[in-house]
């Protein structure tokens, strides 16, 4: 059910103030049935915990102009923070004449993050939360999110990507993906971020939280219903199979001016603070 999609930002506003009571007592008689199988407080300052956490490296995905490196990502003060910076990185894989864009490039400007918990920590339903504060400047795209541990071996979509928070043109989305009949099948939502109050609302902290079983995964903020995916209809068209009954794990990163979007110089450096991750499952 996409809600976001269906609704203008003012009867948005007065629908999620209806349903949040529901939402907030119905998570609280949930909570006594989930037992915590995997989290990260980060209380230790340093490098993050790399029992937990490994790294994407380099250019890697969408075009994007980040150079992902793992100098971007430490802990402070018993938070995770992930800094973009404006840097010039070379390519050490760089070929001219190569058709990849991740090979073409001989320059990244930009730096940051990914942080990845594959071959670490993977998991079959459950539930997630994630406290952070996430910055909404133009050019910035942060993101927590899932992907099928099987990727490397059916690639993206068939792997499933699972969109639990990401910020990016103005919009709080919440998505699914995974193999349509010629390209990618989406469950998209777009969360208006003026709704809830524009750049105030993106300068505290705020609780993002995944719910996923067999029928269904439901996605909120701070107890908002943000998008509610059927499991019914996300089978891949072509393998057959449906990703999202399968291990995921779990992705940290800040993006960089995706789509060819002007990343102002006075944007950069920017940073995302994550307090926690938790997982779940009955």
């Amino acid at each position: 059910m996409n809600l976001v999609n269906s609704t203008t930002p003012a009867m948005l506003l007065i629908f999620l103030l209806m349903i949040s009571p529901h939402l907030s007592a119905q998570q609280k008689a949930d909570d006594s049935n989930y037992k915590l199988i995997w989290q990260d407080e980060f209380n230790v300052d340093g490098k993050p915990d790399e029992q937990k956490w490994d790294y994407e490296h380099g250019f890697v995905r969408n075009n994007e102009p980040q150079w992902y490196q793992p100098e971007n990502a430490f802990c402070k003060d018993g938070f995770l923070i992930i800094e973009t910076r404006k840097e010039k990185k070379k390519n050490p894989y760089y070929d001219s004449q190569h058709k990849d864009y991740r090979l073409n490039r001989e320059f990244a400007e930009y730096t940051s993050a990914c942080l990845i918990t594959l071959g670490k920590f993977d998991f079959t339903y459950g539930k997630v939360t994630m406290r952070a504060k996430i910055d909404v400047k133009q050019g910035l795209w942060p993101a927590f999110w899932m992907l099928g541990t099987n990727r490397s071996e059916v690639n993206w979509p068939a792997c499933g990507e699972v969109d639990i928070m990401e910020y990016y043109r103005d919009y709080l989305l919440a998505n699914a993906a995974w193999e349509g009949e010629q390209g990618t099948d989406w469950d998209e939502s777009k969360f208006p971020l003026a709704t809830l109050g524009g750049k105030e609302w993106a300068a505290d902290f705020h609780v993002w939280e995944m719910v996923w079983d067999e029928n269904q995964i439901v996605i909120s903020v701070d107890g908002n219903l943000v998008n509610e995916i059927s499991l019914t209809k996300t089978v891949n068209k072509k393998q057959g199979d449906n990703p999202f009954k399968k291990p995921f794990y779990l992705l940290l990163n800040v993006a960089l001016g995706q789509g060819g979007e002007l990343i102002p110089d006075e944007n950069i450096p920017s940073k995302m603070l994550v307090d926690y991750v938790r997982v779940y499952q009955k």
